[in-house]
């Protein structure tokens, strides 16, 4: 959390720095308007502050309540760690911003660990009742996610109270995740900072229309007040003459309730790192949270106190703090504020545990959720320190309290106070790790083919790391129990190639069902290969996430990922191999059709009384211009010694393929010319039927034949086609391993937030 509002002997005086900062915005903004409903009766507003942090997120709320006194009538409650001497008796700083403060209550029992903090709960549950009832507010305001926040929510909705929750539906780590959403459920209204924030708490059943999307207060002030002209006599009051601009580090570290012993682990990794980076350092002692007596332990045992490197402070005046992490080299720890209000000045920071896990961050934001090494934190510093990013407003844009003063005025409290609820989706959030960044982030890809079962190892930029080649079993048992040998020996690999593997990606021949990893009916090439629950096993044994799909779709994917498709919204990929399969981008999503078996374009029929196709039907695709079509053509030509020319020869017992007739053609054999020439009209007669039906902006010919047919497709198209369409880009791939590529990119998509 962030240090707040209390005086210092070293601090550089400033007086109501808060409503000088509000009354100067408010001659930017139009007066408001009175509410038709506020206009006899004044809205009955109690804020109540806890804290060193909340109260800086309050100040500028209570100042733009206090300039409206025809609209507002405010009280002061404060409790919890501002009365305490430790603390710095932080109730002051309220006093000099000439806040009356109606009620103070001593709450906090002392002892810092976890019996504690619940009996301060308990105690604050016994004094608040008689206090709320004395003022009897219209709506209480509370905020965050600390214990004594918990104990108001819960005596103001026993006591019929209506509550407005500030920065309600974040997602962060410990036990302030679980305080932060129980006030949420307690409370009537909810001023959030973000768009996600917004749609958590909708997702949580929270009434849409009792949620302002408002931003932080306290960036209201950050986003003008960072560039004082004082700030090098604050930094030198705080650190020393000697001290520059960004050549020094701001720490602040709480203890996380959930991990104690943990967390005075990373704590002491923290300062080891600090004393070996051998730079200027503010330290700011912990919370009040079970932990931090252990924590303020450590430090003194390593002599931090009496560092002349370190600079071990209780508060610091939160206008003072502002300027210290504005022109900071880094910051490092798990506060709120370095994942928040850093981010309004491009600070860096380093984020350590799992204190602020699921918070929305900026790109100044590295996270070491595992710390467990002074190395790995001493790298990150290496990494962050002396960076400058580009300012994030993600928490505001510096007109909060306006939008909060007119959200408080349309309170209707003839409104039951009964909550409704609805259900809507939850959006995750992106955030960088550290571990992302020295390893490779990386996929397991499985090819099941026809004749080969191939695994690789392949990096977010498609390279292939490594390649494993089996041939292919005959029987299920077989088939899975080669596929975890292989899988198994390449995360082995893995670990020493420096790759990080996020999941498996299958790419096989047939009709798949993705959603489940079932392969429903596979191809003639793989025999016993239907109805198999191919994710399951493959799954439970590498314990990893396992996605599944047929290899047509796998070339769309990959080509979407890393070839000719990146960026394109609706493309088409074919590939001409063995059989003739492929996959259909359209909006940029892949299309599986109903009863999944969308893009079977190999089975597209092309002539009533053609050939038979191993589909069983007549006239496909398939049937004219797949490799075993054309090896069915050469063998029938050498059969009737019409296949060989000058300068070909076919060695005994040799079997006659598609590549021998490919190379007849080429010597100018008229027969095989006829052949390559009907199965490249078959193909682009298919092609042009998918122009006429999908009308894709880019068709992608994939495959060993792909070179052979690019020609005559584009040739059909011109003719055939009509005018609208006969413009259609036709590319082939570039792509050596598209099924292992599309596999791949099955997992990172997926695991990597995109879409797929």
């Amino acid at each position: 959390m962030m240090p707040g509002h209390a005086r210092n002997p070293h601090s550089v005086q400033v007086r109501n720095t808060h409503e000088l900062y509000y009354l100067k915005t408010q001659k930017a903004q139009p007066k408001m308007e009175r509410s038709e409903k506020r206009s006899k009766e004044r809205l009955r507003v109690c804020v109540a502050t806890c804290n060193r942090a909340d109260y800086s997120k309050l100040a500028p709320i209570m100042f733009g309540i206090k300039s409206h006194p025809e609209i507002f009538d405010l009280e002061v409650v404060v409790l919890g760690s501002h009365l305490i001497d430790d603390y710095g008796n932080t109730f002051r700083m309220i006093e000099q911003d000439e806040f009356d403060i109606g009620s103070k209550l001593h709450t906090i029992v002392r002892g810092e660990d976890e019996a504690a903090m619940v009996e301060s709960v308990g105690l604050a549950l016994v004094k608040l009742p008689d206090v709320l009832q004395r003022l009897a507010p219209d709506v209480l305001l509370v905020h965050g996610d600390r214990f004594d926040a918990l104990a108001l929510a819960t005596a103001a909705a026993l006591m019929n109270i209506r509550i407005l929750h500030l920065e309600g539906g974040e997602v962060s780590g410990t036990i302030d995740d679980s305080i932060r959403h129980a006030i949420s459920k307690l409370a009537h209204y909810h001023a959030v900072c973000t768009r996600s924030a917004e749609r958590h708490l909708i997702s949580m059943c929270e009434d849409h229309s009792h949620i302002l999307l408002a931003g932080c207060p306290s960036y209201d002030k950050l986003l003008s007040a960072h560039q004082r002209d004082d700030y090098t006599d604050i930094i030198k009051s705080w650190l020393g003459d000697a001290v520059k601009e960004q050549d020094y580090i701001v720490a602040l570290q709480h203890p996380v309730t959930t991990n104690i012993k943990n967390s005075i682990k990373i704590y002491e990794l923290m300062l080891d790192a600090l004393i070996s980076f051998n730079k200027k350092t503010l330290v700011l002692f912990p919370n009040i949270d079970a932990g931090s007596k252990e924590m303020v332990r450590v430090m003194r045992r390593k002599g931090i106190e009496q560092h002349p490197n370190f600079r071990a402070v209780k508060h610091v005046p939160f206008d003072q703090f502002i300027q210290l992490v504005a022109h900071a080299g880094c910051m490092i720890g798990n506060s709120s504020c370095g994942v928040r209000e850093a981010g309004a000045f491009g600070t860096p920071v380093i984020n350590l545990g799992t204190r602020q896990t699921g918070r929305e961050t900026g790109e100044n934001v590295l996270h070491v959720r595992d710390a467990d090494t002074h190395n790995k934190i001493y790298h990150a510093l290496e990494l962050q320190f002396g960076k400058r990013y580009p300012c994030s407003k993600i928490y505001g844009d510096g007109n909060a309290v306006q939008r909060i003063l007119k959200f408080m005025q349309t309170i209707d409290l003839s409104e039951p106070l009964q909550k409704k609820f609805c259900f809507p989706p939850v959006k995750e959030c992106i955030s960088q790790d550290i571990d992302h960044i020295l390893e490779t982030q990386s996929a397991l890809a499985v090819d099941l083919g026809g004749t080969n079962l191939r695994v690789a190892i392949v990096s977010m930029k498609g390279k292939v790391v490594k390649k494993y080649i089996q041939l292919n079993p005959k029987t299920f048992e077989e088939r899975i129990e080669l596929i975890l040998t292989m899988s198994k020996q390449a995360m082995a690999d893995a670990v020493h190639l420096n790759c990080r593997i996020l999941g498996v990606g299958v790419s096989t021949g047939g009709r798949v069902n993705p959603q489940d990893g079932i392969v429903l009916h596979s191809t003639k090439l793989i025999n016993e290969w239907s109805s198999v629950d191919i994710r399951t096993p493959l799954s439970s044994a590498l314990h990893l996430p396992v996605w599944v799909d047929n290899d047509g779709n796998c070339a769309a994917l990959a080509e979407r990922k890393f070839g000719h498709g990146k960026g394109m919204e609706n493309f088409v990929t074919i590939i001409t191999g063995t059989g003739i399969g492929g996959g259909i981008i359209q909006h940029n999503d892949l299309i599986h059709g109903s009863t999944f078996c969308a893009a079977e374009l190999g089975h597209i029929v092309v002539s009533l009384e053609g050939p038979e196709c191993m589909c069983g039907s007549h006239g496909c695709i398939e049937a004219y211009s797949s490799g075993l079509a054309l090896q069915r053509e050469a063998k029938r030509l050498h059969d009737e010694d019409l296949l060989l020319v000058e300068g070909m020869t076919v060695k005994n017992k040799e079997q006659v393929n598609a590549i021998h007739l490919i190379e007849a053609a080429r010597l100018g054999n008229s027969k095989a010319e006829s052949v390559l020439h009907t199965a490249g009209t078959a193909l682009g007669l298919g092609i042009v039927n998918i122009l006429h039906m999908i009308n894709p902006s880019l068709v992608i010919l994939s495959g060993v034949l792909a070179p052979h047919y690019e020609n005559p497709v584009r040739q059909v198209i011109s003719q055939r086609a009509l005018l609208s369409a006969q413009e259609t880009k036709v590319m082939v791939s570039e792509l050596e391993d598209p099924a292992l590529l599309g596999a791949a990119s099955m997992v990172l998509d997926y695991t990597t937030r995109r879409t797929y």
